[in-house]
Formats: C-alpha cells, sequence, structure tokens
C-alpha cells in the first residue's frame, strides 16, 4: 500500500505594508468592484441626457422661452454629442475625461475642470470637518455610554444620538443660523473665507455648514459604536482583560474600541454620499460657492455637460474613499489581512 503524498497549497500572492502582510484576493476583487461600480456611475450619467424629458438642444438655446435658429439647436445638438449612440458618446467622454477634459459650459462658457478646481476644496473642507466632528462626538459618548449601559447617562446619550438622526440638514442649518448668527453673533450665516486670508476666518466660515451636515452622522456614528461597544465589553477577550487587572481606560481602549469600530469604517465610506447630497442643500442656505450650489445652479440652467462633469467627479471620489476603507479593514481586521472572512 503506498502511502499517498500530502498535498501544500500553493502560497497565495500577498504584498507587505509595513508589518503587515495582506493577501492580494480580497483587495483585489475589491478594485475590481469598484471600477465596475464606476463604469456604471459615470455611464448612467451620459445615459442622462437621453432620459430627461423634451430636447436638451432646445433648452439649452433657449427654446423652452423664445424661437431659436434651427442651425443653432442643430450645432449645440452636435456639441452635445445627441447626433450620436450613447454608447458612442461614452466613449468620446471617458477618452476626454481620462485627458481632463469634461467638455465646456454652456452657461459660462468655460472648461467645466475650471470651474470645478476652485469650488472642490470648499465642499472637501466642509465634508471633512463634518467627519471630525461626527466622529469625535461618537468617540467621546458612545464609550461611556456602553460602560454605564442602562443607566441615565447611556440613555440620555441614545436620546440625543436618536434626535440628531431625526432632525434633517437643512432644518439644523436654520436652528444653527438663527442660535450663532442671528441671536448671538458669533458665526457668520453666509459667505466663506479663504484659508489665506486666516485659519479663524476660515474656520467661521465652515464651521456652521460643517455642523449642520455632522449633525445626522454624529447621531449615526454614536448608536453604531454604542453597539458595538456593548457587544465587545462582553466578550471573552474583554472578561479576560479585566480579570487580569487591567484598568477601564485600557479595556476600552486597546480591547474593544477596535472590534467595535470595524462597522464604523463602512459608514464613514457610505456617509460620503450622504454629505456630498447633504452639501448640495447646505451650501445653498449658507451661499458657500462649493460643487454643491454649482450642481443646483447648472441644473436649473440645464447645463447638462457641467453637471455631468460634478457626477463624474463625485463618482470617483466616492469609489476612492470606499477603496481606502475597504484597505483599512484589511488594516483593522486580521480575519480578512488572511483571507478567512
Amino acid at each position: 500500500m503506498v502511502a499517498e503524498t500530502p498535498t501544500v497549497d500553493a502560497p497565495r500572492p500577498s504584498f507587505s505594508l509595513g508589518s503587515l502582510r495582506y493577501r492580494t484576493g480580497p483587495l483585489f476583487r475589491r478594485s475590481v468592484r469598484l471600477a465596475v461600480t464606476l463604469v456604471l456611475v459615470t455611464f448612467l450619467t451620459t445615459l442622462m441626457l437621453d432620459l430627461l424629458p423634451g430636447d436638451p438642444a432646445v433648452a439649452i438655446a433657449g427654446g423652452d422661452t423664445f424661437r431659436v435658429d434651427d442651425e443653432l439647436i442643430e450645432r449645440i445638438r452636435s456639441d452635445l454629442g445627441l447626433d450620436k449612440s450613447v454608447f458612442e458618446r461614452y466613449g468620446i467622454w471617458v477618452g476626454n475625461a481620462l485627458t481632463g477634459d469634461f467638455g465646456t459650459s454652456y452657461r459660462t462658457r468655460q472648461p467645466v475642470i475650471d470651474l470645478l478646481l476652485p469650488r472642490i476644496p470648499i465642499t472637501i473642507e466642509i465634508m471633512l470637518l463634518a467627519q471630525f466632528l461626527a466622529l469625535g462626538f461618537a468617540l467621546i459618548f458612545a464609550p461611556i455610554a456602553a460602560l454605564f449601559q442602562g443607566r441615565a447617562f447611556d440613555r440620555g446619550v441614545s436620546m440625543v444620538s436618536f434626535a440628531l438622526v431625526s432632525v434633517p440638514t437643512f432644518i439644523s442649518a436654520i436652528v444653527l443660523i438663527q442660535i450663532f448668527a442671528v441671536q448671538l453673533g458669533v458665526l457668520p450665516s453666509t459667505g466663506f473665507t479663504p484659508i489665506s486670508a486666516g485659519i479663524i476666518p476660515n474656520l467661521k466660515s465652515v464651521l456652521l455648514p460643517s455642523l449642520a451636515l455632522a449633525a445626522a452622522e454624529a447621531g449615526i456614528f454614536t448608536r453604531v459604536l454604542r453597539a458595538g461597544m456593548v457587544a465587545s465589553l462582553e466578550e471573552d477577550y474583554t472578561m479576560m482583560a479585566r480579570a487580569k487587572g487591567l484598568s477601564t481606560r485600557v479595556v476600552v481602549s486597546r480591547h474593544a474600541l477596535r472590534p467595535a469600530s470595524l462597522p464604523l469604517l463602512t459608514l464613514i465610506g457610505l456617509s460620503t454620499g450622504a454629505l456630498i447630497g447633504g452639501a448640495v442643500i447646505t451650501e445653498q442656505i449658507f451661499a458657500l460657492p462649493g460643487i454643491g450650489r454649482l450642481v443646483v445652479d447648472s441644473i436649473n440652467t440645464r447645463d447638462l455637460i457641467t453637471v455631468q462633469g460634478i457626477v463624474a467627479v463625485v463618482a470617483v471620489s466616492y469609489v476612492i474613499i470606499n477603496y481606502l476603507v475597504d484597505i483599512a479593514y484589511l488594516i483593522a481586521d486580521p480575519r480578512i489581512r488572511h483571507g478567512k472572512s
């Protein structure tokens, strides 16, 4: 009887980042999914021209309000590529977009990229500050609420979090303006001050819109992180850490917070889309010259080329952020890192 030779699986491809080593399989699958998502979003943006009621070329030429020359309509239709199939238009648009050419605005006669570049930093600053404020609120109150589960502080945090989630962004913006701009007069209600004019004036101009955007996110982050902390504090490894005599601070920060924060990583990526949508309303209320206000103005004037460029930039940003969140998952969760999940 011949003994069977045990088979040894070939090592899976991996790459190193610092002292950590990751299998490329999960990362590659995520890269493929995100690439497909990006293609679908940009293609649907191109398809948007066909889905709109009426003839976009007539609307852009002003044919909805007065009679225009047919030659002008045909020229606009040719510039928009409406005389080509949607697949041809998408191929041309992708080729131009890869070189940084998103077309020319019919409203301002400027390249779309020139309209976007000054506005993107404003929206990014508001979104980053909003995320920072929301995460700070959650990281302060959620662990304490989990430690005092079922007590008055925990119930109070839960009530405040639920209230923050329930209030629409535009209501939060109006309330903040009324309190801090009208009654107290400590913060401006409208306008934007660039950072070149000073850090303090810049922060004052973006604090209220960032707070309005952060309110709902803070409520969601706090509720999710508290639930994760409660579950982590009841696990065997935290019980063992307490039995070893470790302080509560060490148990919470080193043993309970890290696994409890994994769902929060997903929420941070997903909330980016919500913040972009909220920025459209917030920038209108606070008269901020960001991409949210630009997209509203472009939609109102049927400047579809600009809308298409904005959607593409937002989609790329959203895909990149979620890709970074996936990498953060690989770093934070050893089960994904070693291909066990």
